[in-house]
């Protein structure tokens, strides 16, 4: 059941209904702006990733900024970004089952749609929904540059798979996906580096042996916000997948440059406002922010800009935060923000996005591919 929002334009920070997902549109504007700053001239254009943000209002801000389209991971977030205008989007995944291969044809019918595929059963299920549907889909291979996921092997396996495509007349070859998840959180610079590069070379090393074959290859994707810079670089993708990098978490900040201190590319833009429940111990603030309010699963929030405060474990509805002294204990009432440590998962958790510029709200946006599984 769609939530009332938490807030209302024209309301300060402190008036709003906890929990709540906070975006500080100055800071998300931005990691938009910087994204398309990073990456002009390089010869890479940004298909950036709704599955962290899943708006087609956000996804409208980031193509104003030059992004060709989005790339989702489920058939239903897809349908929610189409419908809401967004006219390029890869399925950066591969979809299997009668009903969602189905409905993944019927929307080539509004945006241009393309899907992954890692298997020659995939690609005859996809044959036969695309037949069905009258349309003719787009299909990428999907190759194992590192990950360890999905993916067939760089090489003769993949150019046998995209020949298989190319020889259907109900789809086309569309290129290779080759996105390193694993990568974007590797901590050390070099560590990132020496994945990415050899991510890179299965891809040329592929690109090559398609070109042997007689098969062009219009699309290379993948790159995330963690070392989306070296994609780029690489002169072999065409196209970059960052995702978090409009908000930023607690776990990309824990990535370190060169000299070893924390990326700075991109500001803390995503939060979650919490409220004081309860201070009965000394040393101890619980919130009303546990589980159902931010993930863990990347390590715990931060409690933005409070250093002496430390949130420390969670129930279902309880986020417990350990004081460094008594006099910095918070008190009932009080509200703090939150840095969740995953911004992807703690996203799907609401239905609204409060936008907030200098501590009053300004606009709110729903969350419209919220627990779009299928």
């Amino acid at each position: 059941m769609l939530q009332p929002p938490p807030a209302a334009p024209g309301m300060r920070e402190d008036a709003i209904d906890t929990p709540a997902l906070l975006l500080d549109l100055d800071a998300f504007e931005h990691n938009l702006d910087t994204m398309a700053a990073h990456i002009a001239g390089s010869g890479a254009k940004l298909r950036a990733h709704a599955k962290t943000h899943k708006s087609p209002v956000i996804a409208a801000r980031q193509m104003a900024r030059g992004a060709i389209g989005q790339c989702v991971q489920k058939v239903a977030e897809a349908e929610i970004l189409a419908w809401g205008g967004v006219p390029d989007i890869l399925v950066s995944n591969e979809v299997v089952g009668r009903q969602k291969l189905a409905r993944l044809a019927a929307l080539s019918g509004i945006a241009r749609v393309a899907v992954c595929a890692d298997d020659a059963a995939q690609v005859a299920m996809l044959a036969e929904a695309a037949e069905a549907a009258g349309q003719r889909l787009s299909v990428l291979v999907e190759i194992d540059v590192g990950a360890g996921r999905c993916g067939v092997a760089p090489g003769p396996d993949a150019v046998a798979l995209a020949q298989r495509i190319a020889a259907s007349p109900h789809l086309r070859f569309g290129g290779l996906q080759a996105y390193h998840g694993s990568a974007q959180h590797l901590r050390r610079p070099d560590q990132r580096q020496a994945a990415i590069a050899a991510a890179a070379e299965g891809a040329r090393r592929t690109v090559e042996q398609l070109r042997q074959v007689g098969l062009d290859c219009p699309i290379v994707g993948g790159a995330g916000t963690g070392t989306f810079a070296l994609e780029a670089a690489s002169g072999v993708y065409t196209e970059l997948q960052a995702g978090s990098y409009c908000f930023m978490d607690a776990d990309y900040a824990r990535n370190l440059d060169a000299a070893g201190q924390p990326v700075a590319t991109f500001r803390h833009a995503l939060f979650v406002l919490a409220g004081v429940m309860s201070a009965a111990r000394p040393g101890i603030a619980v919130l009303d922010a546990g589980h159902k309010a931010v993930p863990t699963d990347s390590g715990p929030p931060l409690v933005w800009q409070r250093p002496d405060l430390t949130y420390v474990s969670a129930s279902d509805e309880h986020g417990t935060l350990a004081c460094a002294s008594e006099t910095a204990a918070p008190k009932p009432g009080e509200k703090l923000r939150l840095v969740p440590g995953h911004c992807d998962p703690t996203v799907d958790r609401y239905d609204w996005y409060v936008g907030l510029r200098r501590g009053v709200v300004e606009c709110l946006w729903p969350v419209a591919a919220r627990g779009a599984m299928t």
